[in-house]
């Protein structure tokens, strides 16, 4: 088994000949382009995809390799995932020259045997070069070509950062240096997954509104936070794409992504020194700036500070770059329950938010917009460790006054606002439970 640690990004074409340009003038030893052809295989039910585990014989000049891949860690395009690879003879799978502790329960290498087909295919042209960074050696693999599912297909342009061995967060330092200049975004949809969707016919991807954090029940305030942030920069990957793909609606979600980074570092604030994400900070403030631009999907997401932006989240959550800022009480907090932690903040700022909608605003509504949207990020955080259905119904009363306050609807606002405050809490005060 071979743990493989990728980090992926799409390249705009305008950008090849430059990006190649770079590449080759790094320290590192050049592979001319070779053809790979893979075909990836599911069963009629996607019993793979269910478990997370992705299928294919790879060719390249007559050899043969069959992959797989298991249910692994993906941050902002890093991939952290088990992989088995077999040599083949022929093209033709083997499944039972996999290691047998690798199938979930309910699956067998006879039964996948059986019953997998091949479902899409990629075809690309690799060019690679290998470097030395830091105490690493890390594989740069420049892919042009193709993915196809029957009559459909889309480009691939993209390049991969695969740590050969040594320390992943030297792949993460040689990504900086090369996203200073732009052509390069983070995309968190690999290969397969595009395979898969234009398999299912390709049908146009839905904007995501911003939903309920869930962590497990027995979750630490640490764990809570990583996965508010790792919510926050897939939203951002997703609505990127969709905006990127011609979706207008899709900048908005983009918008309240960054927003919601920003908003899960304030309500961590009083553990976490806001020295600990000071450049963070000010690369978000940037991208804010492009985004609230008349620049296009083009320009803004495969722009130098959006890149830059989304590499240090990535950087900052792998690396836990919050930890060496943390003396032994904040260590404490940290380890401590998020339930306990989410019951506290729930009844703080929800009384913050009805003490601000107390009484009617007249013309003032609009200055209260910022302070709302910051609460209703917060709470969505906090609010996924109860029942949806609850906490939700909660939710849209104040997301229905955030909605009427944008749209200037004033009788829908003082309706909203009648509603909301009116409510009682869901949670436990006490935070003890």
């Amino acid at each position: 088994m071979a743990q493989e640690i990728e980090l992926k990004f799409i390249v705009h074409p305008a950008h090849v000949d430059a990006l190649r340009a770079t590449l080759g003038g790094l320290s590192a030893e050049h592979s001319a382009p070779r053809q790979l052809l893979n075909i990836y295989y599911e069963t009629p039910d996607k019993q793979l995809r269910q478990h997370g585990m992705g299928l294919r014989i790879r060719g390249d000049n007559g050899r043969y390799e069959m992959t797989i891949k298991v249910a692994g860690r993906t941050v902002g395009g890093l991939h952290q995932r088990p992989e088995y690879n077999i040599e083949l003879e022929k093209p033709e799978l083997d499944l039972a020259r996999f290691p047998a502790e690798i199938w979930p329960e309910g699956l067998t290498p006879q039964a996948m045997q059986a019953a997998a087909q091949p479902l899409f295919s990629t075809d690309f042209h690799r060019e690679k070069w290998v470097v030395t960074h830091g105490e690493s050696r890390i594989e740069l693999a420049l892919d042009l070509g193709e993915v196809k599912a029957d009559e459909h297909r889309e480009p691939i342009c993209e390049l991969e950062l695969e740590l050969l061995s040594g320390n992943p967060a030297d792949v993460l330092k040689l990504a900086r240096q090369l996203v200073s200049q732009p052509g390069l975004r983070q995309g968190n949809l690999s290969k397969a997954a595009r395979g898969y969707h234009l398999a299912q016919g390709n049908p146009a991807r839905e904007i995501k509104p911003l939903t309920l954090l869930k962590v497990p029940p027995k979750a630490t305030v640490e764990q809570g936070m990583e996965a508010a942030l790792e919510l926050a920069l897939d939203h951002w990957l997703w609505h990127e794409e969709l905006w990127l793909r011609g979706n207008g609606k899709a900048k908005y979600q983009v918008q309240e992504a960054i927003g919601l980074v920003r908003h899960t570092l304030a309500l961590f604030g009083a553990i976490v020194p806001r020295k600990a994400s000071t450049r963070l900070r000010d690369l978000l403030t940037q991208c804010e700036a492009s985004l609230a631009s008349e620049a296009s999907a083009e320009t803004v997401a495969y722009g130098a500070e959006q890149s830059t932006a989304r590499l240090a989240l990535t950087d900052w959550l792998v690396s836990r770059g919050w930890q060496p800022f943390l003396d032994e009480k904040a260590r404490q907090k940290m380890a401590d329950s998020f339930k306990r932690f989410a019951d506290i903040n729930l009844s703080r700022h929800a009384s913050e938010l009805k003490s601000a909608f107390a009484q009617p605003l007249g013309d003032r509504y609009g200055d209260q917009l910022p302070r709302l949207a910051r609460e209703l990020h917060a709470l969505r955080l906090l609010a996924g460790v109860y029942d949806d259905t609850v906490a939700l119904f909660w939710l849209d009363n104040w997301q229905g006054l955030r909605h009427a306050i944008e749209t200037r609807q004033r009788i829908e606002i003082e309706h909203f606002r009648n509603e909301a405050i009116s409510q009682a809490p869901f949670w436990l005060h006490s935070g003890k439970k």
